[in-house]
């Protein structure tokens, strides 16, 4: 079943990356009242670039958070070990592109940032209620 949620995740990130290209984020530059991202990393194992559309539901000191919920999966999503392994990475976001830094925070950080996030955009407790793991936040720095 995995197999068949990768697929169709990749699937609709094309499709997603592609009309927020050609309309410059006019369309999908938004989802569910969050701002949306598009955040290129580099592979963990493949060295390649790879690039994915996700929302960005708070910030923090003006640095955009993401959320490796990968929708209450037991599996991170692939972006979230490209980016333990290589945390440097480019987003686009509100129509600008900048190099970023990607940052795990400590567990203290990463509670609070949760129940921010969860607080606003409570889709993200029900994804948590699907997994044993604790899912990881990652602020993109500037």
């Amino acid at each position: 079943m995995s197999a068949v949620k990768d697929a169709i995740a990749k699937g609709v990130n094309v499709v997603h990356r592609t009309l927020y290209d050609v309309s410059k984020g006019r369309v999908g530059g938004s989802g569910m009242g969050m701002p949306v991202l598009k955040l290129t990393t580099t592979g963990a194992k493949s060295g390649q670039k790879r690039t994915v559309m996700l929302t960005s539901p708070v910030e923090t000191d003006g640095n955009p958070v993401i959320v490796a919920s990968y929708g209450g999966d037991d599996r991170s999503p692939a972006w979230f070990h490209n980016l333990k392994a290589n945390p440097a990475c480019e987003v686009t976001i509100h129509g600008s592109t900048e190099t970023m830094t990607a940052r795990i925070p400590a567990a203290a950080e990463r509670d609070d940032l949760w129940m921010k996030l969860t607080t606003e955009h409570d889709n993200y407790a029900g994804y948590q209620s699907k997994t044993d793991r604790t899912i990881p936040v990652v602020v993109l720095e500037r």
